[in-house]
């Protein structure tokens, strides 16, 4: 009898050049799993067919780098922000560009289709919020509240809310109807990368640098839990289908959360490097990398990875019982969202307008079609997505196959495969099966947890050792061996936390963060951007505010200390200023950081 052939959980799919310069945004659509979408330095959009290695469509029309790019539900239309503030919505079926929206002063970071209706919304490093009428061609409202750049939006189910994630640590909820916010979720101790809404129940979920993930009733708008431990900055979650896990594209792995209780059902290894957007169909989850001009995509079979019931492992690292499920597991624990079986209720200030109007033509329209094209670049592949909307090959729409599992790569890594998930399984131990487990964790009450008996590679610090038990002392060292590297390796340490930055600290870092930020290693110059944002923010004000004060009465030596470090610390930024000005006109992901660094430092002209 032959032995059956053992095929991999997760696997490379294939790897494309997507862009002539840097890719800078992507995003996968969600409706098939088979569309990519990549926006470059080189200020084109270019659409693929995932597992094709040819470009189905280039999009061109925007003068700088395209910053952020979003898919409507359909996959119809498309539309993508630039560094300079543009927003270019094209008809992907019409092959043109439907609209051009103007408003945003700063780069768009985010951008997302409203689920029934043509609105879309955007978010900037202005901290502004700005909803849009694509047939009216128009901004129709303003959401103002986040301080900082706006990260990630995402529209509700039934539509009737817009979440935000920006870079000051919060998250927030807004009526579009009523036009106002309606919640704020603090928590995070980092800026919030992304925010999912749970398909079917009031529940959303955020993911932050802060590395981790919180779970928000938004019937009570309270938080549910939290997930902590990631091994990195959460940048990627994706819920499943029916709503009964959350997939978080980790570096290098995937992980399966629950949230009541907070466990762990799965780890499954997937060399990706940092994810940047997932997808589900035929249950299979699709995730996308960009590296420099390069762009990979990764399948994991969801078939072979625990997704609910018996609890694999656990990243709280408990052993109290776990809570009792609800006795009808299949009943919600939260309200449903209620869609619309047509359109939801427009928001506030928004006068219907008739289809015909949307297509009319413009004298701008014609400016703008002159300025932006969609190059078709492979008839075929592109007859076969975007057919005609009348075309009566389109209903029933075609359904894609799975992309076929490649065998294992041995024998031995057969044996492996045939356990669930156990890379990680020196992070998060598996219960030996002939000894009964006793169940993980359920709340996050104290209790004295174990510590394991290897230190994972995820964690960055020593077990039973704070690093502020021996800061400045090691940063003093660091900058004694006079090796740059042993100082990024400090500074990302000291990163993950603000509350370790004192001005002794800054005085000594900054005349390292001016060498990160000329150096020729990227992750050199993000480290020293990093750190120098966050001193920034802390001890700018403080340093203006006591080199603006009137001499003290009499002597006060701490006094007198600080002012000495302020002065120290004000000289070597004025020094440092004159460099990120003169990195102002970098393209991608550096020249917007330099040019959120330069308005941060505006007080010191």
């Amino acid at each position: 009898m032959a032995t059956p052939v053992v095929t991999k959980t997760a696997w490379k799919l294939q790897e494309i050049v997507a862009h002539a310069s840097n890719v800078s945004s992507l995003v996968l659509g969600k409706a098939s799993g088979r569309l990519l979408a990549t926006g470059g330095d080189d200020c084109r959009v270019n659409l693929w067919s995932i597992n094709k290695p040819n470009c189905i469509m280039s999009l061109t029309g925007h003068t700088s780098p395209v910053e952020s790019v979003c898919l409507n539900n359909p996959e119809e239309l498309i539309v993508a922000g630039s560094q300079s503030g543009s927003i270019r919505i094209w008809d992907l079926e019409a092959a043109k560009i439907l609209r051009t929206l103007m408003g945003h002063k700063a780069d768009i970071c985010s951008l997302d289709f409203h689920p029934y209706s043509e609105f879309v919304a955007s978010g900037s490093q202005d901290a502004n919020i700005k909803l849009w009428d694509i047939r009216r061609k128009g901004c129709v409202f303003q959401y103002r509240g986040h301080s900082q750049a706006v990260r990630c939006l995402r529209f509700s189910p039934d539509g009737k809310w817009l979440a935000s994630a920006a870079d000051d640590h919060t998250v927030k909820l807004w009526d579009l109807a009523a036009g106002k916010m309606m919640s704020e979720f603090p928590g995070h101790t980092g800026p919030v990368n992304v925010v999912e809404f749970h398909p079917n129940e009031y529940l959303l979920a955020s993911g932050s640098s802060d590395r981790t993930i919180r779970f928000w009733d938004l019937e009570k708008f309270r938080v549910v839990s939290c997930i902590e431990g990631e091994p990195g900055p959460v940048r990627s979650v994706l819920f499943n289908p029916d709503g009964c896990c959350l997939y978080s594209g980790c570096q290098d792995s995937l992980r399966v959360y629950g949230w009541e209780p907070e466990r762990c059902f799965d780890v499954v290894l997937v060399n990706w490097g940092k994810v940047a957007d997932l997808a589900i169909c035929n249950d299979q989850l699709i995730g996308v990398a960009f590296s420099q001009s390069n762009v990979s995509s990764y399948v994991v079979d969801l078939t072979r990875v625990t997704r609910t019931g018996t609890v694999a492992r656990d990243p709280v690292q408990d052993h109290r019982p776990l809570a009792q499920p609800p006795p009808n597991p299949s009943a919600p624990l939260r309200r449903i969202y209620e869609r619309p079986s047509t359109t939801c209720s427009k928001p506030q200030r928004v006068k219907q307008n008739s289809e015909s109007e949307r297509r009319s033509p413009s004298n701008e329209d014609d400016r703008d079609e002159r300025e932006s094209r969609a190059e078709i670049q492979n008839a075929e592949d592109y007859n076969e997505i975007f057919q005609p909307k009348n075309s009566i090959s389109r209903t029933p729409p075609r359904r894609s196959e799975p992309f076929p599992a490649p065998p294992e790569d041995d024998a031995a890594t057969a044996k492996e495969a045939a356990k669930p998930s156990s890379a990680m399984d020196v992070q998060f131990p598996v219960p030996n099966p002939e000894v009964p487990p006793r169940p993980p964790v359920v709340a996050s009450t104290a209790a004295a947890k174990a510590e394991p008996a290897i230190i994972p590679a995820a964690r960055n610090e020593p077990i039973g050792l704070k690093a502020s038990d021996f800061l400045p002392t090691s940063v003093d060292s660091a900058v004694a061996i006079n090796d740059l590297s042993v100082v990024v390796d400090l500074l990302n340490i000291v990163n993950q936390k603000a509350s370790l930055w004192k001005l002794d600290l800054c005085t000594t870092v900054l005349p390292q963060i001016e060498k990160l930020l000329q150096s020729k290693y990227e992750s050199y110059v993000q480290t020293g951007c990093t750190s120098l944002k966050l001193i920034l923010q802390r001890f700018l004000p403080l340093i203006t505010d006591m080199l603006a004060a009137p001499p003290s009465v009499g002597v006060d030596i701490s006094r007198e200390e600080r002012l000495h470090k302020c002065r120290l610390c004000y000289k070597q930024l004025k020094s440092i200023s004159g460099l990120v000005k003169s990195k102002l006109g970098l393209s991608g992901r550096h020249g917007s950081t330099f040019r959120e660094l330069h308005l941060l430092m505006a007080s010191l002209d």
